[in-house]
C-alpha cells in the first residue's frame, strides 16, 4: 500500500533541492581576497497579490544607508556589506553563524519592472515591484 501518494519521490527530490540551496546561501563562501568579493547571499521570501510583486530579505545587522537596490538586465539586485559585530575587548568568538561580508542577492524578473517602493524595517528590506509603464 503507498502511504504517500503516487508523487512521494517527486516530492521529496523538491524538498531536498530547496535545502541544498537554504544550505548553500548558509554558508560563507570564499570567493578571493578582495574586499569586493561576495561571501553570501541573504534568504529571500517573494509573494505576488494584484499589487505587484513583493520581496522581503533579510538582512540583519546591515545599515540601511548602505544598501544599493538596482534593476539591471531583467533582474532586482541587492547589495551591502555586513561588518562582523564583535565585543570592543579582545576575546574568543565561540560561534559565528550570522554571515558577514559583502552580499549581492540577484533575482531574476520574468518582464519590465519597476520599483515602487521599497522599506527597511525590522532588519528586513521589503521591495514592491510593479510592471513598468509602457516597458520602460
Amino acid at each position: 500500500m503507498d502511504v504517500e501518494g503516487p508523487h512521494w519521490m517527486w516530492l521529496r527530490a523538491l524538498a531536498i533541492a530547496e535545502e541544498a540551496e537554504r544550505l548553500q546561501r548558509g554558508f560563507l563562501r570564499y570567493l578571493g581576497p578582495t574586499e569586493q568579493a561576495v561571501s553570501w547571499e541573504p534568504p529571500v521570501d517573494i509573494h505576488e497579490s494584484d499589487e505587484g510583486v513583493v520581496l522581503l530579505i533579510a538582512l540583519p545587522g546591515v545599515a540601511p544607508e548602505d544598501i544599493e537596490i538596482r534593476l539591471e538586465d531583467a533582474a532586482l539586485v541587492v547589495s551591502a556589506s555586513r561588518l562582523v559585530s564583535c565585543p570592543p575587548h579582545r576575546g574568543l568568538i565561540r560561534r559565528l553563524e550570522i554571515p558577514h561580508g559583502r552580499f549581492v542577492r540577484r533575482i531574476a524578473l520574468t518582464g519590465p519592472t519597476r520599483i515602487a517602493e521599497s522599506r527597511y524595517r525590522n532588519g528586513c528590506l521589503e521591495i514592491r515591484l510593479v510592471p513598468a509603464a509602457g516597458g520602460e
